[in-house]
């Protein structure tokens, strides 16, 4: 598809098929300019004040045509035909029959064609000839454009027998079939202009429909894009705040009940709250130097991944909680986005474990890639005797959502519910087969 962007098509694709001559050599022009801004201001004058565009055609007309007939007697002796002289008030009462009808030819156009087309009737039946009649092409070009395509067939009906009795009162010049020809003409030019000018107008208005549906759809897209962009961020804040808070109030809880007993205890909980502080300031700092705009690139660490899971299971059973972890397969050489899927995966179910069952919780994280299938399974072993939080549902929780979010990024799914032997268990299961890329394009 090929772009362009001249006149009342601008951004509008033109196929590929068509041939494309570059832009109009009119266009930018100063006269033209200043002519389309003319039209505008024409238009949204109409559009404001309508009557005045109807009152002015009405004017024009008799002005041009009607006023020659009042100081003029209109006999083209030239043509030796003889016409009836009608007294000044019976020809004006033709012209108003003629011209006043033209005041409604865009609100009603079939009526005033109607109208018009019933004078002009009755002033060639008693032989009048008058400069009016112009009124009857005005009206007919008005009612292609504004009226209903319908009836149009009517009106080109009425107006054939019009012209039909105009040739025949002129024959005795002019044949028939040159008087009809040459009516006809004038008629079906009338037609044409008429049609030319709808057709325009209906693609205008496509054309403006049409930006304003692009429009609206990059808007959607711009908010679609800032709502996904709002929820990344909220699931990395909610994995890297909550669970490094989770670890540091244990670990604090743990600490204050150790300094009395033993203060060795204490200054390493200690320690390790200052060790998770830290951390999650670094992750912290890492994830708002990416949506903060630099010019230059910024340096940061890089995302975790599965080599940081014996990282993550020391912090962990430093606030209590046992925890065993075991891994089978080529882990390390998953995808960088694949083993940040399996790291916040983990770091949620662990840091549910921690919040929901306690310290005194035991953990199992079990990762293992066979073949094309990964599979990671947390399971804890809940509170002992009964004690601890309510664990949510499996419709509630941020933290459930975010798994499952993170693993249908890669086409995987995420299940968390009650253990059979008790406790709690999350898993995940991921295809690591590769999509396969269809050619792009086709004869």
């Amino acid at each position: 598809m090929t772009p362009v962007s001249s006149g009342d098509t601008a951004g509008v694709e033109v196929p590929a098929g068509l041939p494309h001559h570059g832009p109009d050599p009119l266009q930018g022009h100063p006269l033209v300019a200043r002519l389309a801004r003319v039209g505008q201001l024409m238009r949204q004058a109409d559009r404001d004040h309508p009557w005045v565009l109807d009152t002015a055609v009405v004017a024009g007309v008799f002005l041009m045509f009607c006023v020659p007939d009042l100081v003029d007697d209109g006999d083209p002796r030239e043509l030796r035909i003889t016409f009836t002289h009608l007294p000044v008030a019976g020809t004006l009462a033709l012209q108003a029959g003629l011209l006043l009808p033209l005041l409604w030819r865009r609100r009603t156009p079939s009526v005033a064609f109607a109208l018009i087309a019933a004078v002009f009737m009755l002033q060639w039946s008693l032989g009048a000839l008058l400069r009016a009649d112009v009124a009857l092409l005005v009206a007919l070009y008005s009612l292609v454009l504004h009226g209903r395509l319908r009836h149009l067939p009517w009106a080109c009906a009425a107006m054939a027998g019009a012209l039909a009795l105009v040739a025949v009162r002129v024959s005795t010049a002019v044949s028939v079939w040159d008087a009809m020809f040459f009516l006809v003409s004038a008629a079906t030019a009338a037609v044409a202009l008429g049609l030319a000018v709808r057709i325009r107008r209906a693609q205008l208005a496509v054309l403006r429909d049409r930006a304003a549906r692009l429009e609206i759809e990059r808007d959607q897209r711009s908010r679609l894009a800032a709502a996904t962009e709002r929820t990344r961020v909220a699931r990395e804040m909610h994995d890297i705040i909550g669970h490094n808070l989770s670890v540091i109030i244990t670990l604090a809880d743990a600490g204050g009940y150790a300094a009395d007993v033993s203060p060795d205890r204490g200054n390493e909980a200690l320690r390790l709250i200052g060790d998770t502080g830290r951390q999650a300031l670094g992750e912290l700092r890492r994830m708002l130097g990416i949506l903060r705009e630099r010019t230059g690139a910024p340096e940061l660490n890089p995302q975790p991944g599965i080599s940081d899971l014996d990282a993550l299971c020391a912090r962990i059973r430093a606030a209590g909680p046992q925890i065993v972890y075991r891994s089978g397969g080529e882990l390390n050489a998953l995808d960088r986005g694949v083993q940040l899927m399996v790291y916040r995966i983990v770091q949620e179910a662990l840091t549910n474990a921690l919040k929901h069952a306690g310290r005194d919780t035991r953990a199992h994280v079990m990762l293992t890639v066979a073949g094309s299938q990964l599979r990671v399974r947390v399971h804890d072993t809940g509170p002992p005797h009964g004690t601890g939080q309510p664990r949510p549902s499996h419709e509630d929780g941020h933290g459930l959502a975010g798994m499952r979010e993170r693993a249908a990024l890669y086409g995987g799914t995420v299940t968390a519910g009650p253990a059979p032997g008790g406790g709690w268990i999350v898993e995940a299961g991921l295809d690591l087969t590769p999509i396969p890329h269809t050619s792009g394009g086709s004869a």
